[in-house]
């Protein structure tokens, strides 16, 4: 009959447990001076030991002859407890049996002496699934058991016990499993089962387990079926889905240089092989990382020697902060495709978007630190203008009072004197330059929103109305404007201006472009209204 490889190699001594010896040691010492106690409590995450301690201490307190604090496994208790045959070592799945009644059996099974061995042990998985009559059903007797029986708990959320319960327990810790742990475990099991793996997809499924040995035991019997010769590294990322380093590496490089076409054309290819979407996405944020590690730290133990020279390469060419700025990205896109229904979609949009918001942050730092050798780019930015104002605001900042600035504002003249009496007042705009609207740039230049300042600089403000004002962006390129009616950016320019102004303020902007046809078009208007001899009021929004 075929057995399940994390059963078969499930340890039998507290020295075959790997990554938990902070927890084995002092369970052996108990035992070497009889000072077991009463209640425990395991708590861990999935696949770290809890249920294989719990089994192992069960036959160490009864074992016949044990060894060190071990149990012999060889003795007629350990053998009957191996084989389940021994009815003092009850396991039970809390999960299944949360009742009332399940517990009360228990209690009514405590008062009975062991009919073989020397303690009963009662082992209780998954203890946070009881109910609370289930608990309060088992705290007196947890409390003061009879001296033949020990309770053993496993849990992987201990948060969800009570504090009655809890505070009846010795609580220990089961840590996640290093690699390395898992890594030398896998080893002797494969060679054990004659099985031919090599370095790389050894680390991998110790990358893939998360500190779960009983996870990677199963990673393993999986590629065993799959492949019965030598196991590599592409068979497991293969088998569990995930793309090759050498696609995390292009796609990852597309989004630093910002290529946006060859971003759409890996992610494209990577989708019709049936890739995941979310162990793709996965990949990648894990990758970025690494990245964000090796330029920390030069440190990096799972990828060979040419992963790690692309590593090197992309690290050269992106900052620690863009980095951090793309794990944060992905990570919310993560969240959100988890609940969208066109995965996708919406994962070739985050793409696109981190392409973009990379260009725009590095447009935005590359300002900051040199502004007078800012270069031509898809976010509209006149090199001319900024240098330009750049100098003005300079000149400006902290000597230029309201005063000042109100001078050098002048308002504008009425070009056709001779028509205005003609034509409705309201055709005439007696708009004026803001006073504060250099206050308003130079207040978000200085709270480090880089990416509204550049694209406001050379821009000017109007007042619409006693709410509403129109700034008139200076770069001619729309994507500029497109940036700063962003929901986020918008907001925090009214807000500042508001605080300017001393009242709310709502803002509408307008390239000029817009000005050039807004123009055209009040022109034809106002033509249209010198034939007719009806009088027209224009209003302005």
């Amino acid at each position: 009959m075929y057995t399940a490889l994390y059963r078969k190699f499930r340890p039998l001594k507290f020295n075959e447990m790997v990554g938990q010896e902070h927890i084995t040691d002092t369970l052996r010492k108990q035992v070497i001076m009889s000072r077991v106690g009463h209640a425990y409590l395991f708590n861990g995450g999935r696949g770290t030991g809890k249920t294989s301690a719990a089994k192992i201490l069960a036959r160490a307190v009864n074992c016949l002859n044990p060894q060190d604090g071990e149990p012999c496994n060889e003795c007629e208790i350990c053998k009957a407890i191996l084989s389940g045959a021994l009815t003092d070592v009850v396991e039970m799945d809390a999960a299944s049996n949360n009742s009332v009644e399940d517990i009360r059996a228990i209690r009514d099974e405590v008062n009975f002496l062991p009919t073989r061995a020397k303690y009963r042990v009662y082992i209780i998985d998954e203890v946070h699934m009881l109910s609370t009559g289930a608990f309060n059903a088992l705290l007196k007797t947890l409390e003061e058991p009879p001296e033949h029986v020990k309770f053993i708990l496993a849990t992987t959320e201990p948060q969800k016990l009570p504090a009655t319960i809890l505070s009846r327990c010795q609580r220990f810790d089961f840590k996640r499993i290093s690699n390395k742990d898992v890594i030398k475990r896998l080893k002797i099991i494969c060679k054990e089962s004659n099985i031919k793996i090599t370095d790389d997809a050894l680390r991998i499924i110790a990358v893939l387990s998360e500190g779960a040995m009983r996870d990677a035991i199963s990673i393993l019997e999986r590629c065993i079926g799959e492949q019965k010769g030598l196991i590599d590294g592409n068979i497991v990322r293969d088998l569990v889905g995930i793309p090759k380093t050498t696609q995390i590496y292009s796609i990852v490089k597309s989004i630093v240089n910002s290529n946006i076409d060859e971003v759409i054309n890996n992610t494209k290819s990577i989708i019709d092989e049936g890739k995941d979407i979310d162990n793709f996405l996965w990949e990648i944020i894990k990758y970025i990382k690494d990245i964000l590690v090796y330029k920390s730290s030069k440190n990096l133990d799972i990828y060979n020697e040419e992963e790690i020279k692309q590593i090197n390469e992309l690290a050269q060419k992106v900052s620690k902060e863009k980095l951090l700025h793309l794990i944060y990205e992905l990570s919310e896109l993560s969240s959100t495709i988890k609940w969208s229904s066109q995965k996708t979609i919406m994962f070739e949009a985050g793409m696109i978007k981190a392409c973009i918001n990379l260009e725009v942050k590095k447009i935005t730092e590359d300002t900051y630190d040199n502004p007078n050798n800012i270069k031509k780019s898809e976010a509209g930015i006149n090199t001319k203008n900024l240098e330009i104002n750049n100098v003005n605001l300079k000149k400006n900042e902290g000597t230029m009072n309201k005063e000042k600035i109100n001078n050098m504002d002048e308002k504008k003249t009425n070009l056709q004197h001779d028509r205005s009496a003609e034509k409705p007042s309201n055709i005439v705009s007696n708009k004026e330059n803001l006073s504060y609207w250099n206050n308003v740039i130079n207040m978000i230049k200085q709270r480090g929103k880089m990416g509204i300042y550049v694209n406001l600089i050379g821009s000017t403000a109007k007042e619409i109305n006693d709410m509403t004002i129109e700034v008139e962006i200076a770069n001619k390129n729309a994507f500029a404007k497109n940036i700063l009616e962003t929901h986020e950016n918008k907001a925090e320019i009214e807000r500042i201006a508001s605080i300017e102004a001393g009242k709310t303020i709502n803002i509408k902007f307008v390239s000029a472009e817009d000005k050039k046809k807004d123009k055209l078009k009040t022109n034809s208007i106002e033509n249209m209204i010198t034939g007719l001899d009806i009088p027209i009021n224009i209003i302005d929004e």
